[in-house]
């Protein structure tokens, strides 16, 4: 079994071949480049192909993040596995970057009690999700105001996890300064959760539509000029 696993929610643009059958990443790219993940995806996805000695026809699926993070990155991700699933007619799962780092921080961290995950969303937001320990969802993934955010956890919670954890609490431990699992978290976390393959933004867009230069609507019955 092979799952092509991709991750460009965030500043990581990333892609790796993962055997659930074994837990094992058969082959991994993952590197920071901040923007320009479209440019640089397909030439990765070659890449971990081809270390792994593998091609499409080996693959059983696809796993992708789906958010929440950067609009233009998670929108290259998903149209490219959604572009190889149907091409191949396989099936792809959603995960969400809360959910990578979730997972991760089980492994790295081992909470004993519930925690929370927190990523720095822009705008004075944070994107916000609890878990148990075990790395279930203790409720759904939603954005709040930065100076809500302490406000807004759990009393019950253990840790803080995610990039915008550290700035968040003093009195909490907190782990993994990312705004996403690495690609390996990612692979692992396709195999507790699973949604449809769609942009989760969690915000608005930041572009706005211009209303200034809209030209006037004809009319019925009126000449075209």
């Amino acid at each position: 079994m092979s799952v092509l696993v991709l991750d460009t929610a965030a500043r990581f643009c990333s892609a790796c071949l993962y055997d659930p059958s074994t837990d094992a990443i058969l082959a991994a790219r993952e590197e920071e480049i901040g923007r320009g993940h479209a440019e640089r995806l397909m030439g990765d996805i070659d890449d971990v192909m081809n270390e792994a000695g593998a091609g499409f026809g080996d693959l059983t699926g696809l796993t992708v993040t789906i958010g929440p993070g950067s609009f233009t990155g998670i929108r290259v991700g998903v149209a490219a596995a959604r572009g190889i699933a149907v091409a191949r007619s396989l099936p792809v799962t959603g995960v969400t970057t809360l959910e990578s780092l979730a997972v991760q921080a089980k492994a790295e961290a081992g909470p004993d009690g519930p925690f929370a995950v927190l990523i720095a969303g822009g705008r004075g937001q944070i994107f916000l999700q609890h878990f148990s320990a075990g790395c279930a969802p203790l409720d759904e993934a939603r954005a709040v105001p930065e100076d809500e955010a302490a406000a807004s956890l759990r009393p019950d919670c253990v840790c803080l996890v995610g990039n915008a954890a550290p700035s968040l609490r003093s009195d909490l431990p907190t782990a993994i300064d990312r705004p996403v699992g690495t690609i390996g978290a990612v692979a692992r976390a396709g195999r507790l959760f699973s949604h449809a393959p769609s942009p989760l933004y969690l915000r608005g867009a930041d572009a706005k539509p211009q209303t200034g230069f809209a030209l006037p609507r004809r009319a019925d019955g009126e000449d075209a000029a």
